[in-house]
């Protein structure tokens, strides 16, 4: 494939062969040149080719492999005449972030990051397989209709909270009837559980602030504590996932004929399998925003437990990412509805955007960019430059650089964990192997990342946070 510069962190793969339309990658000179970025740029590349695609398939800095879209992707299909695709979402449907500021300072926990540590690893049930308390189907699919509002009716947060979640936590085209028995089966258990893999609950310190006048509105100063909360839809989604391209596979087999990857498995968006589809991922989306709603109230319990009645912890906000939505663009001076794909990817609407709640809408939605346990994470802002050039999304984090067989076959546990130790950050998992699996190493530079995305205007910088305390599955 032939990629051309046409600015300085943007390249674009012109249409050639079966592509509908061109691909854009948000990357600097040495990544995109880099073996390991290959793969998902010809994933990419084969995103370009779908049925109804619309304006580009777009590709943020923290691009790497996965299954189907290339993760770090996104891509925007007509509502009409487009399509929707398991691969363009993810497995782990609505994996996003949380953060939660503080009214403690890091000299108000210093001493008491070994116990509050415990206390989070002991509260919340962390690694994979992990489990809460059973809920039945019926009540199942009341979370999946009211995802973080059911939370909060059952005493798991405060009303308050849900006016700082991606659509308030609730994507009402969610259809509880979409959804099989084995799903509802395994996720009957996990809600209010993180899970493991790449998921964490992290504390921070705020370390650097670049717009201080905006910073103060999100009560965020230097050395303010923060934390992080990373999770998604556990074995509910993954599941939902699994249904669709079986049944896509099976029933749409002329449809989907002619793919250049099988993964990128379809239904038309219009289709009754599509749309059932698109209600069932919705269903999934939002267990996960009452999943960290459950999540949020038990680290509420946890700093109680250590710091007493007095510490608060306000929802900042909460983004989501691997999901397809239905939104309104506008298109060569004509508002379009799309199906957005972001798997991967945050949205990052800009200022006066009608999503946003009152008190962000002349700055833009809060954007959550996590690290890894070693490295720093970003609070930035969506930008009105994002909605032009890339349907109101940026980077949702680091992005991978060794696979985690890769991760686990070529770095030393020992190693890793002296150097947080270096670093002064608090380690709790369930797993020794999830520890190299996500180990700094294993990932991109985060600070790279960010800088492109905000180099790039689809985002900017407002803080960076550093881990004190990280709880891994």
């Amino acid at each position: 494939m032939k990629i051309e510069r046409i600015d300085e962190n943007i390249w674009i793969v012109k249409k050639e062969g079966r592509m509908r339309v061109p691909a854009i990658v948000y990357t600097d000179g040495k990544s995109i040149r880099s073996p390991e970025l290959q793969n998902a740029l010809q994933q990419l590349v084969n995103v370009a080719t779908m049925p109804g695609i619309i304006k580009y398939a777009i590709a943020m800095p923290d691009i790497h492999w996965g299954y189907g879209f290339p993760i770090g992707g996104v891509a925007a299909f007509d509502a009409e005449e487009g399509v929707i695709s398991p691969g363009g979402v993810g497995f782990d449907i609505n994996c996003g972030v949380r953060l939660l500021v503080s009214n403690l300072k890091y000299e108000d926990v210093e001493d008491r990051l070994d116990e509050l540590a415990n206390a989070i690893f002991e509260t919340v049930p962390v690694g994979v397989g992990s489990r809460s308390r059973k809920f039945s189907i019926d009540e199942l699919k009341k979370v999946c209709r009211d995802g973080a509002a059911w939370a909060v009716e059952k005493g798991y947060g405060e009303e308050e909270d849900l006016r700082y979640i991606e659509d308030g936590g609730k994507l009402k085209d969610a259809d509880p009837s979409s959804v099989s028995h084995k799903a509802y089966e395994r996720g009957s258990d996990e809600i209010g559980t993180l899970g493991g893999g790449n998921h964490f609950i992290e504390i921070q310190r705020v370390e650097s602030v670049y717009d201080r006048e905006v910073a103060e509105r999100l009560g965020i100063h230097e050395n303010a504590i923060t934390v992080m909360i990373h999770t998604g839809s556990r074995g509910f989604g993954h599941q939902i996932a699994t249904d669709y391209i079986s049944i896509m596979r099976n029933e749409l087999r002329q449809h989907n004929s002619d793919l250049p990857d099988k993964q990128l498995i379809n239904a038309p968006f219009k289709h009754p399998i599509g749309q059932d589809y698109f209600h069932a991922m919705c269903c999934a989306a939002n267990y996960a925003f009452a999943n960290r709603q459950m999540i949020t109230h038990l680290l509420r319990k946890a700093f109680t437990k250590v710091f007493g009645g007095s510490v608060h912890l306000k929802v900042l906000y909460d983004v989501a990412h691997n999901v397809a939505k239905l939104e309104t663009h506008e298109l060569d001076g004509t508002r379009k509805r799309v199906v957005v794909h972001r798997k991967g990817a945050t949205r990052a609407f800009g200022p006066g955007n009608s999503a946003l709640p009152a008190e962000y809408k002349d700055i833009g939605q809060p954007v959550l960019i996590p690290g890894d346990m070693g490295t720093a994470s970003y609070l930035l802002l969506g930008t009105k430059r994002a909605e032009k050039d890339t349907f109101g999304t940026t980077a949702h984090g680091a992005g991978r650089r060794l696979g985690r067989r890769q991760a686990k076959r070529e770095l030393s546990l020992v190693k890793v964990m002296d150097e947080l130790k270096r670093k002064k950050i608090i380690v709790r998992s369930a797993s020794r192997g999830t520890l190299l699996e996500e180990a700094p190493e294993a990932y991109k530079d985060v600070d790279e990342i960010v800088w492109i995305v905000d180099k790039t205007g689809i985002s900017r910088k407002i803080a960076r946070m550093v881990p004190i305390a990280v709880i891994k599955g």
